[in-house]
């Protein structure tokens, strides 16, 4: 799927199957229950016993359908994954097509600065799981950021450098960044453009 300006291959993922009938109502009721907790508790403090409770369902349930905590803050975050999903691919300049690939490449960084902090303790979560660290939207992060380098004519290893450059928009590093060290977010952004310039040969 083109994402407007000649870049291609990316579509916004969508990580829920399709469900129908009690399925779908037992999925719904135990992702309100999480959210609902979350609001008033915050993401770090709710377990999954106390989501099952919530919802009226047994732990074994819950974990049968999203598999883990991790599982379950992916879901979570699926909504707003798939609104900055939609952003970056088919939104305005210059998060969006319209703009030279490293302003493009710019703004995301910083959209995704802003993101990994609002998100952070969800993301830790879903990052702690080897099996879903490495999810579908973690995949289409790594291909927009990967070809908006190439389509900015970077040389060298791009594997590398997109992986140096998501690096620094991990959440637990954020967090690691802000709290320990008292790094703004401001400063972490001017940081990754920085190297985003350089890498690019600017």
């Amino acid at each position: 799927m083109s994402t407007g300006d000649g870049l291609v291959g990316l579509s916004v993922t969508d990580s829920a199957p399709t469900e129908r009938g009690d399925a779908a109502r037992n999925r719904a009721l135990l992702l309100t229950a999480a959210r609902r907790l979350i609001d008033e508790h915050g993401a770090d403090t709710v377990t999954m016993d106390d989501v099952a409770a919530a919802a009226g369902v047994g732990k074994g349930t819950l974990f049968r359908r999203f598999g883990s905590r991790a599982g379950l803050m992916i879901v979570l975050l699926d909504e707003a994954e798939k609104a900055e999903q939609q952003a970056f691919m088919f939104g305005p300049p210059p998060l969006g097509p319209g703009v030279p690939p490293l302003e493009r490449l710019l703004a995301y960084g910083h959209e995704r600065l802003r993101f990994a902090w609002d998100h952070r303790v969800l993301l830790s979560d879903a990052n702690s799981d080897p099996q879903t660290r490495f999810n579908p939207p973690a995949t289409l992060h790594r291909t927009h950021v990967r070809m908006l380098l190439e389509a900015a004519g970077t040389t060298g290893d791009l594997d590398a450098q997109t992986d140096a450059l998501l690096a620094l928009l991990d959440a637990d590093y954020v967090t690691h960044q802000v709290d320990d060290l008292g790094r703004s977010l401001q400063q972490q952004g001017d940081a990754w453009e920085s190297l985003a310039r350089k890498l690019c040969g600017t």
